[in-house]
């Protein structure tokens, strides 16, 4: 019996919406503000998965310039009818306090790999909306209905309204088909239809670690609609000794042979708490019961960390390179921008080739007009390096290498300018926002040439190192740091991305001093936790 081991997409792959095509399979999941807005992945045996493209790619598709942190892209739904995909997707401008600005679109493509259209705007009710293809041909929009009003539960329901293509826009009454369990906070609607039954699959408990997934049904489409008597489907609540944590909001698929899989988002802590990779996906198998119930196939409702793997052909996909020497003509499809697209005005693979330029702009706190590039964390262990030219002139020129979560909390090693020192390396560490510089006085380096920079992280330990063109070796740096304030668990309020590591430069006095990145290597070392 071969198995699939859990998570099938580590690092921050949050709320997964999960869809067949013939014999393809793929997984559409949040990006929240990093750009390009919803991440596709491919697979043809649930096993192996790689990267197939980002939908939102255009600042006319998606603009989050000024969202705050863990706003934008939530839960989106990937479905497909009739020879066109389809992506449901809600850009979250604000959701702290009371209300919640939260804006829901559509996009469709002849193919995953595009061109996708620009959006249609279709409400801002709530968020986590999904589409529902019926036999008839009609097409339902479902989403969670916030309640801002005091007194009211703010998860108010599982709404559903109809969708015309042809005008472009929600049509029809609004009703509300389903208000969730005693678990409470439902959302993350996805709707399926076997034998006869309309199956409503939604996430519940909050996206922490009391999360769950759970299972309704009924006859008719608008309701109403009973609830699994043996919820929820899938939860790691009150069991602290589960590898998978969080577990709960999923999507299901079934295969060609037509066994059932479900995927669902969850966490690894460290320390018992602490998921700095963010939230990942995973996989189950389910099987249906004779009462035409679904369940995990052992009965239970915890996840696994390994699951049966259907009985479909290995394919494997050739590994990602570990070195990205940026000779390409455009970026590769693993590295992000906070809020807006890359642009050649910031950031250049043309102007030096075989290097990337990063322009200076605003502060690592900034929500609106950041130069980093970077990508996920996707192991415990792991090593990260680059070559970078910068000759800063003032205190207000940074640039380097970057470990981070958001404007609140981040590590960044760079190179800048001390008005005694001349060109020196300095530690910036930010944790809930408090700035501190680690490196007191920071530390004089070679005054010309290129500076190699390094990081190594051991689960919940980030070392630092450098050494310039005469060193022969890596230097330690700075003492070794602890990184789980990036993680959801570290803030007072919750919030739901994942740790990132990159690149990026910074200039406050206006100028645009660039700095050039030779290359980026990230290696993960196996390692069992």
């Amino acid at each position: 019996m071969t198995l699939i081991q859990n998570p099938i997409l580590p690092g921050f792959h949050a709320d997964p919406s999960i869809l067949r095509v013939g014999d393809d399979y793929y997984i559409a999941t949040s990006t929240f503000e990093w750009f390009p807005g919803v991440r596709i992945h491919h697979s043809k045996d649930l096993r192996h998965w790689r990267f197939a493209g980002s939908p939102l790619t255009r600042r006319s598709q998606l603009d989050m310039k000024g969202n705050m942190n863990s706003g934008g892209v939530w839960a989106p739904c990937l479905s497909y009818d009739n020879g066109t995909f389809y992506l449901i997707y809600t850009d979250v401008k604000q959701w702290h306090g009371a209300y919640k600005d939260a804006h829901n679109y559509l996009v469709t493509a002849p193919s995953v790999e595009g061109p996708w259209s620009e959006p249609v705007y279709l409400n801002s009710s709530g968020f986590d909306p999904s589409l529902f293809h019926d036999d008839d041909g009609r097409k339902w929009f479902v989403n969670m209905i916030w309640d801002y009003r005091s007194g009211n539960h703010p998860f108010a329901g599982i709404i559903l309204q109809e969708l015309s293509l042809e005008e472009g826009k929600l049509t029809g009454p609004v009703k509300t088909i389903y208000t969730g369990t005693d678990i409470k906070l439902t959302e993350g609607p996805h709707l399926y239809k076997k034998d006869g039954w309309y199956y409503l699959l939604t996430a519940e408990g909050g996206t922490e670690y009391d999360h769950a997934a759970t299972l309704a049904r009924s006859q008719k489409l608008e309701g109403p609609y009973e609830t699994d008597p043996n919820y929820p489907l899938v939860s790691s609540r009150a069991n602290p000794e589960l590898t998978i944590q969080k577990a709960g909001h999923g999507s299901l698929v079934e295969t060609q042979n037509g066994e059932w899989y479900l995927v669902h988002l969850g966490g690894r802590p460290l320390k018992g708490k602490y998921c700095t990779l963010g939230r990942e996906t995973s996989l189950q198998k389910v099987e249906w019961t004779e009462d035409g119930w679904l369940q995990l196939e052992d009965g239970g409702h915890f996840p696994h960390a390994a699951t049966t793997a259907p009985a479909l052909a290995e394919h494997t996909f050739d590994p990602e390179p570990a070195k990205d020497d940026f000779d390409d003509s455009s970026l590769r499809g693993c590295w992000n921008s906070l809020r807006i697209p890359v642009d050649p005005s910031w950031a250049s693979l043309s102007e030096r080739p075989g290097y990337l330029r990063l322009y200076g702009r605003e502060s690592l706190s900034s929500v609106h007009q950041q130069s980093l590039i970077a990508r996920r964390q996707t192991s415990f262990y792991c090593t990260f390096e680059t070559k970078i030219d910068y000759d800063p002139e003032y205190y207000q020129h940074k640039a380097g290498l970057v470990v981070y979560y958001d404007t609140e909390d981040h590590v960044y090693l760079h190179v800048t300018h001390h008005e005694l020192k001349g060109r020196v390396l300095q530690i910036l560490r930010t944790v809930s926002g408090n700035y501190e510089e680690v490196l007191l006085p920071p530390l004089r380096i070679s005054q010309t040439g290129s500076l190699y920079l390094r990081g190594e992280i051991h689960e919940d330990e980030l070392q630092l190192y450098y050494r310039d063109e005469e060193m022969n070796d890596w230097s330690k740096i700075g003492p070794v740091l602890d990184t789980t304030h990036m993680s959801d668990d570290s803030a007072p309020d919750v919030r739901f991305t994942g740790t990132f590591i990159g690149m990026a430069s910074q200039d406050y006095s206006g100028s645009r001093k660039p700095a050039d990145f030779d290359y980026f290597l990230y290696e993960e070392e196996k390692k069992e936790r």
